[in-house]
């Protein structure tokens, strides 16, 4: 794995998350409704709050008195609508590009590498063909049906706005539950022609531990040696030195065997041997009982997964005692449920790449379409978010708009949502947009100190201004990258409950609540006879 996958939310901390979306969710209710009530002020006087609060108490019982059925009513006619729209035309163009895409896969390549083109390319594929169908389908509907005048039909009938605005999410959530699922089972069975013989498909369950840094003179360290690389994912252990990775795992309960699995990078200073790899050894340490267990030393397979396997009797050579002992791995060097080891290179002059996903132990495998149906299930959660971000922003502006609105708002989380938090964080030289403008047109690096005048000092806090508006929105807009499970696949591993699934339900969840009461009041306040 090239990326570090951290947990979003451990069981045991659900209480914390959640008391910080009620945070979040009631400071933003907070300050919806004291603008709510000083524009209403402004406008009706004392009249205008009065009115705010028959709209809050008439709120509360629209969404106390909802009705299931005639919720479901307005879900099937979405569902139709989006059929009599041809939404289901896009079935054709999957089953066009699945056909010839075979055409331009490189079949020349290893067998690990085929999988892997064939396993980004249908879960990409069903991603990018379902997202702009509902897209559309969500921020132009609402307005669809106001300019054709149709849901006047609606609304004269028994039902409430807030029906309305879920009936709506609910339909395209249905037909985007249809259109991924029939996509997903065609992919996997094109997958399962595609790949080649002698190719295996794997859902690899790793358990991760903590990476701890020792110096070439055996203390404690940040970071190990950045060998000139611009990407800072892995650090270096020099090697013949005391310098190591010390990883730490979990360990819940005995087991007889364990496998461990590592992908590290080899750094060359000179040639070393020819026809041979550098010579990596696993040292297991017990701290309390001053233990350490040196294993076998072998050479690593760059640009390839190194297996080795832990048993539950240990004999190795103990240089401090000048003996040959043999110990038991649960009781003896297993310390407090925790396993400590060491990662060595033995070769003096060369230096070994590692991060905290390039080692970790290795769990029975899951079958291959458990995690591919569990990246299928992350790109429907993923048009159900975007489906409530498109219907609650159609129900106060038009279709263009609400489009590039839950457009931008899917690029930005994806894409540059990093970038935006290193602005506001200062990480990101150069200062803001304005000084950013200045630097571009003065010719000046951005590493160079500003002058100190009265004109810096106004556009800095100009930009200032524009950077806490920043901060905002960071906190508006979510983090989308956990929806896309694809890359897991891809590499043969299985989907993480906690660091995916969990984390794209828990935001889709959170948002809904926000997009239902922010539907339910723009359509409540908006002249549906406006064109």
């Amino acid at each position: 794995m090239n990326f570090d996958a951290k947990p979003f939310l451990l069981f045991s901390n659900i209480e914390n998350g959640l008391m910080h979306w009620l945070l979040v969710f009631g400071s933003f209710i907070g300050v919806i409704f004291a603008a709510t009530v000083l524009i209403a002020l402004g406008i009706y006087g004392v009249s205008g709050p009065v009115a705010v609060m028959g709209r809050v108490r008439q709120g509360l019982h629209d969404f106390v008195n909802l009705s299931p059925k005639r919720i479901w009513a307005i879900s099937w006619l979405t569902i139709i609508e989006a059929v009599r729209r041809k939404a289901l035309l896009v079935f054709v163009v999957f089953a066009f590009l699945m056909m010839f895409a075979g055409w331009f896969l490189d079949s020349d390549l290893r067998a690990d590498l085929q999988v892997k083109n064939a396993v980004s390319f249908a879960l990409t594929t069903v991603s990018w063909l379902t997202i702009p169908v509902l897209l559309l389908l969500s921020c132009w509907g609402i307005p669809e049906d106001i300019r054709v005048r149709s849901i006047h039909t609606v609304v004269t009938k028994p039902v409430r706005r807030n029906e309305i605005v879920m009936g709506r999410i609910l339909g395209f959530a249905t037909i985007a539950a249809g259109i991924v699922a029939m996509m997903g089972i065609v992919g996997y069975v094109w997958i399962l022609r595609q790949v080649p013989n002698n190719a295996s498909l794997i859902c690899r369950v790793p358990v991760y531990g903590t990476l701890q840094f020792l110096d070439r003179e055996g203390n404690v360290s940040e970071k190990g040696i950045n060998t000139g690389d611009i990407w800072e994912f892995r650090s270096y252990i020099e090697g013949g030195s005391k310098a190591s990775g010390a990883y730490k795992f979990s360990v819940d309960a005995p087991v007889d065997r364990i496998k461990l699995e590592s992908r590290f990078e080899a750094f060359r200073t000179h040639k070393g041997r020819m026809g041979q790899s550098l010579l990596v050894r696993y040292v297991l340490v017990n701290p309390t009982k001053d233990l350490r267990v040196p294993l076998d030393s072998f050479e690593i397979k760059e640009f390839n997964l190194n297996e080795q396997y832990l048993e539950r009797k240990l004999s190795f050579y103990d240089e401090a005692r000048m003996e040959k002992r043999t110990v038991d791995l649960f009781d003896d060097v297993v310390d407090q449920n925790s396993l400590t080891i060491e990662v060595q290179c033995l070769d003096v002059g060369q230096y070994l790449g590692m991060a905290r996903p390039d080692f970790f132990i290795r769990l029975p495998d899951r079958p291959f379409a458990v995690g591919y149906f569990k990246a299928v299930f992350g790109i429907w959660l993923l048009t159900v978010f975007i489906v409530s971000i498109g219907v609650t922003s159609s129900t106060f502006v038009k279709g263009p708009v609400a489009t590039l609105l839950t457009f931008s708002l899917l690029i930005i989380g994806q894409g540059f949502r990093e970038f935006m938090i290193k602005l506001i964080t200062g990480v990101q030289k150069g200062g803001g947009p304005i000084e950013s403008w200045y630097r571009l047109v003065t010719h000046m690096n951005d590493t160079l100190e500003l002058p100190d005048n009265i004109g810096i000092k106004i556009m800095q806090g100009i930009d200032n201004v524009m950077l806490a508006g920043l901060w905002l929105m960071q906190h508006l807009i979510p983090d989308l990258t956990s929806f896309v499970m694809s890359p897991y696949v891809a590499n043969g591993f299985d989907v993480p409950w906690n660091v995916a699934i969990f984390r794209s339900l828990a935001i889709t969840i959170g948002y809904l609540v926000p997009c239902l009461l922010v539907g339910y009041y723009s359509l409540t306040l908006r002249e549906l006879e406006a064109k």
